[in-house]
């Protein structure tokens, strides 16, 4: 008699599995566009069964929201931009380590936390572009060199407010020291064609137009521009620049990367974990390269066809803890270089 009810049995545990994989979800607070993520997600949702809920704001404002809300948050991970942000939200207390053997053995150690409270998703390369016509890649060598006299009133150059050129100095502090990178930060002021304004690819028009000869911007920008289908003028003026890679005789160029971590509170810790396994996997990571224009951060990624026309180089492996933790000295030495 009791085999007639095995059968029953198998089916009530048959709908409860289909429940709980239909229940199971993961919060996103997103510092990305929706468009830059949401197809990665749904393609996540897809594979997984696991429902993706996202919120896009600013990073500061998301990384506050974090903090206000406390243990009350609905996040379970943050994905912003830029090392330094991902340190101050560790400093803010408000992720948990990541314990995934899969992504210890994706992302190099130089882009996690070294505690593993956040990890790089992709890398963005900081570098010189010049005007073609009028600088000779030759007369190109290193960031450091971009203080040279010769470089008087031809550099064009986000602010000092940007966390990308903040960044960017707090890797010079890293290698060269604090008196040597105020040396060079002032010297590179005095190299300013124009008051910093606007973002990377201002810098890059700017220099395009004539107003400039150098500008210094992340790759991925230059790539947007070149590949723009509904605005010609960028595609013109990306057509007038081309990419110098630094420091290739010596440290490398400067990364940064975009990455994630997963909330101190988070109430869907697993799904949490599972979703950033997908986000490194060498699928997502050829999506980011293909559409984004960023360099992957898993070796076994393809590299998009534009990407590849770049050719390869090689980059800083600073770990990347270390731009959040001088930060705060990067932005004194801009400030006492009268960089705005």
């Amino acid at each position: 008699m009791c085999k007639n009810y095995i059968p029953i049995v198998s089916a009530l545990v048959a709908i409860c599995v289909s429940l709980n994989s239909f229940a199971a979800e993961v919060n996103i607070y997103s510092a990305r566009k929706e468009n830059l993520i949401r197809p990665l997600l749904d393609q996540f949702s897809a594979e997984t069964g696991i429902k993706t809920n996202l919120i896009t704001a600013s990073a500061d404002k998301l990384l506050t929201r974090m903090i206000n809300e406390g243990r009350n948050t609905p996040a379970d991970i943050l994905i912003t931009v830029d090392a330094g942000r991902l340190y101050r939200a560790r400093q803010a207390d408000i992720f948990q380590p990541i314990n995934s053997r899969k992504i210890e053995a994706i992302v190099p150690s130089n882009l996690r936390d070294v505690d593993n409270y956040w990890i790089g998703l992709s890398q963005r390369a900081r570098v010189i572009f010049y005007a073609k016509d009028r600088v000779k890649p030759e007369q190109l060598s290193t960031y450091e060199n971009l203080a040279d006299a010769q470089w008087k009133q031809r550099i064009c150059i986000r602010g000092s407010g940007n966390i990308y050129n903040q960044s960017l100095v707090a890797s010079l502090i890293a290698n060269n020291g604090k008196a040597a990178t105020q040396q060079w930060a002032q010297d590179l002021v005095g190299n300013f064609a124009r008051a910093p304004k606007g973002g990377d690819r201002d810098q890059i028009k700017a220099a395009a137009a004539g107003q400039c000869d150098i500008a210094v911007a992340n790759t991925y920008y230059y790539g947007k521009m070149l590949e723009n289908k509904k605005n010609g003028g960028q595609v013109k003026a990306a057509k007038k620049m081309a990419l110098f890679w630094p420091n290739q005789n010596g440290r490398g160029a400067h990364v940064n990367i975009s990455g994630a971590g997963i909330s101190k509170y988070s109430k869907n810790r697993d799904s949490a974990v599972r979703l950033l396994e997908f986000l490194v996997s060498p699928e997502a990571q050829a999506w980011y390269a293909s559409v984004n224009y960023e360099y992957p951060v898993s070796a076994d990624a393809k590299i998009n066809g534009l990407l590849a026309t770049w050719g390869s180089f090689k980059a800083d492996v600073i770990n990347l803890s270390k731009l959040g933790e001088l930060n705060a000295q990067a932005v004194k030495t801009m400030d006492r270089a009268g960089w705005k």
